[in-house]
């Protein structure tokens, strides 16, 4: 959600995107915005709340993942429409990653929801996007910050990106808003399943995760060193391109599911690429 806020951070401040390329949350936000369509995409986000969330979760007992992403990918093509990634405006391109071959998959063409679905498909949380005969998982994998997709860079253009994988340093923490009460009375069966599914996927014991290392489960440490090498790799991509500005998000700003949070999450990425440019600017004076 922070990629939505270091958009409209961007547009404000009087640039044009000229082309994006992404993975995972950056495919999925990237590719809306191609679409013309990300005010819409932003309302509808911003206005669901933890039971909405819950509400769009289909659980699956599968040992590739634990949610088939049918029920939220559905709700997506409700609000905006499937179309071809040819067909876009901006150029918009994302990748996942083949399985098992381990190979990279550039998606240029085609639909453009199966291909945010594939680059989505985060290893133990949502089930690999079978495309064809084929089977994808999600392109951060192999290729976390893909600067290399971005081929046709002209003359007087930057390159922008926006890390995900930013150290725990990096967490901005907003002042907090009074929220109106929005509270809903839910059967104390749901209630418990929401508390457990919460503290197991959510980041609102942050620190924990470093902390108690010899109480985690196997799917936890398995995530906990998916994490670690993921950080690392960044570092290294981020080493190899030269960056006109780039924004950190702090992995440890929010996890993996709290879409609920997503306003908060819009402005952090805003206030994050505010900086970044203002930084940038005054370098070039």
């Amino acid at each position: 959600m922070a990629h939505i806020g270091a958009i409209e951070a961007l547009e404000e401040s009087g640039y044009e995107i000229a082309s994006i390329a992404g993975c995972s949350a950056g495919a999925l936000i990237g590719g809306i915005y191609a679409t013309g369509q990300l005010p819409k995409f932003k309302d509808w986000i911003c206005n669901l709340d933890r039971v909405d969330v819950f509400s769009l979760m289909d659980f699956t007992f599968s040992s590739k993942g634990f949610i088939k992403g049918d029920r939220v990918f559905g709700e997506l093509k409700k609000l905006i429409a499937d179309c071809h990634i040819e067909d876009l405006s901006i150029p918009f391109c994302c990748t996942a990653v083949e399985i098992p071959s381990g190979k990279e998959k550039i998606f240029k063409t085609g639909s453009i929801y199966q291909a945010i679905r594939a680059s989505c498909s985060i290893p133990s949380v949502l089930t690999p996007a079978k495309i064809g005969k084929h089977e994808y998982i999600d392109g951060g994998i192999i290729n976390p910050i893909p600067f290399n997709l971005i081929t046709d860079k002209n003359r007087g253009e930057l390159l922008v990106a926006v890390d995900l994988n930013g150290p725990k340093e990096e967490v901005f923490h907003l002042k907090k808003k009074e929220k109106k009460d929005s509270s809903l009375k839910m059967p104390s069966w749901l209630t418990e399943y929401q508390k457990k599914f919460t503290n197991y996927f959510y980041a609102e014991h942050k620190g924990e995760k470093s902390e108690n290392v010899k109480g985690m489960s196997s799917v936890e440490l398995l995530n906990f060193s998916f994490d670690l090498l993921q950080d690392k790799l960044s570092d290294l991509v981020i080493e190899k391109h030269s960056v006109d500005i780039i924004v950190e998000i702090s992995r440890e700003q929010a996890g993996t599911l709290e879409f609920h949070r997503a306003e908060e999450l819009i402005e952090v990425g805003k206030i994050k690429m505010m900086e970044a440019i203002k930084n940038f600017e005054d370098g070039c004076k």
